[in-house]
């Protein structure tokens, strides 16, 4: 409440003109009781009033509530109802108060904005469900997502009262009609599902749907770069869901043109999270696909075939954390099949930038560069070419031995990998090695 040049004053000198000539400085002027929380002892910014009477500031008596307390902190007594009432004549003391004392270095309190009412919020998402115009419906959208965006205690209030099950049943209704004006509806849904990610079960039943689906699908391939975007993260969620995976991964399957609108998103990004989203669902889609040897083929043919083995040791190349496991993630499921593995094992990038990222990124990158590594290793067996010389060259044997000794949180079945890797390097261990120390630089050991 104090700004810091009225600190620095007050520090060179006492403000005068107090009571009787007596010298009053800020750090002396106290707050009347009644305009402190009886929570934070702070001055009430938002104060608001219970069924008990009692007048609290709205952040600390909220954090109250959601902890699970249904009583007043006060009386102790059972709350009636857990929604407080503004208390405007106690917040208009306070401002008041700030201004008349604005001399001493008091800034006055904001008016807060009053947040959306549970009751409100049902009004409105009953009227987004039983809408059939389309530009109401959006308009009732984005008031919705508007009143998400002013605070915190809106959201939760918005998505506690069911927003993401309404707008999900909104999408799959609309779904079917057609027009701009329901093309742009679809989009402003899409936006308003995005900000309330996690979805929850009901929303993901609406939009694992075919009609939904397929609707997803298009957006994601035809859509503005808002949808482009939106489209791709809901069906990220949806196919990391086990419950709606076989059916996501079906429709995507049976949908033209999926494979070139999932490379084209990381080919021409958008943005980070678009990118990732395609990596998760071309992830998925590949291994989803396994028990099929010959459809996983051809997808992964496809997705090689579009360049998407370059594309992701691109990325590999300078990225973050979250980007490089699933760029190697998607490397590894492309890796498990003749077509994939081929790929991987002409391109000069594959193994320098698989070693590199052993025991620099996460355990889960490390598990990932191993299982590559392995996979072309066991190719190299059938094929002729110096994958084994390139790994040591690049420092993989000493890697690989740390990755054992160190104690990383590693599955047994990669560390059978690393071991069974170790013995083929192992017998050519005579060839040039070349380690780079920088990667040990930051290395932590388990004793």
């Amino acid at each position: 409440m104090i700004s810091s040049w009225r600190r620095k004053k007050a520090s060179r000198g006492a403000v005068r003109g107090g009571v009787d000539g007596v010298e009053i400085t800020p750090a002396e002027l106290i707050t009347p009781n009644h305009f402190r929380c009886p929570i934070s002892l702070d001055t009430m910014k938002d104060p608001v009033t219970l069924s008990t009477g009692i007048t609290y500031d709205r952040e600390s008596i909220e954090k109250w509530i959601e902890a699970g307390n249904v009583t007043c902190p006060v009386t102790n007594q059972v709350l009636r109802t857990i929604e407080p009432v503004p208390n405007h004549t106690i917040r208009k003391m306070i401002q008041e108060w700030c201004v008349e004392n604005r001399a001493y270095g008091v800034e006055r309190i904001p008016t807060p904005r009053i947040p959306i009412s549970a009751d409100e919020v049902c009004r409105v998402l009953e009227r987004i469900s039983n809408s059939r115009d389309p530009q109401e419906c959006r308009e009732l959208v984005g008031r919705i997502i508007r009143v998400m965006k002013e605070s915190e205690r809106n959201k939760k209030c918005v998505l506690r009262n069911g927003a993401g099950r309404t707008l999900a049943s909104t999408f799959y209704s609309f779904a079917e009609s057609e027009g701009e004006n329901v093309i742009s509806l679809l989009e402003d849904v899409m936006g308003g599902l995005t900000s309330m990610m996690p979805l929850d079960y009901e929303s993901e039943g609406h939009l694992k749907l075919t009609r939904s689906l397929d609707h997803l699908i298009w957006f994601m391939q035809r859509g503005s770069l808002s949808g482009r975007i939106n489209s791709s993260l809901i069906l990220k969620q949806l196919i990391s869901t086990p419950r709606c995976r076989s059916k996501v991964v079906e429709t995507l399957g049976d949908s033209e043109g999926v494979v070139e609108g999932l490379i084209k998103l990381i080919k021409e990004p958008i943005c980070a999270s678009s990118t990732k989203a395609s990596l998760v669902i071309i992830y998925h889609m590949i291994t989803s696909s396994t028990h099929d040897s010959i459809s996983h083929s051809m997808l992964v043919g496809q997705f090689v075939d579009l360049g998407l083995t370059s594309l992701v040791l691109d990325i590999l190349v300078d990225c973050d954390k979250s980007m490089c496991e699933k760029s190697l993630g998607v490397l590894d499921a492309i890796c498990r099949c003749h077509v994939g593995r081929e790929a991987a094992y002409v391109n000069a990038l594959t193994v320098p930038i698989v070693v590199k990222k052993m025991l620099r990124v996460s355990e889960m990158a490390t598990e990932f560069s191993v299982s590559i590594l392995s996979r072309l290793c066991d190719y190299e067996t059938r094929e002729i070419g110096g994958v084994v010389v390139e790994a040591l060259q690049v420092g993989a044997f000493q890697k690989l031995l740390l990755i054992l000794q160190v104690g990383w949180n590693i599955n047994e079945r990669t560390k059978e990998k690393v071991t069974k890797l170790l013995k083929i390097l192992n017998l050519n261990r005579g060839k040039v090695e070349c380690v780079e120390s920088m990667d040990f630089k930051n290395l932590k050991r388990s004793f």
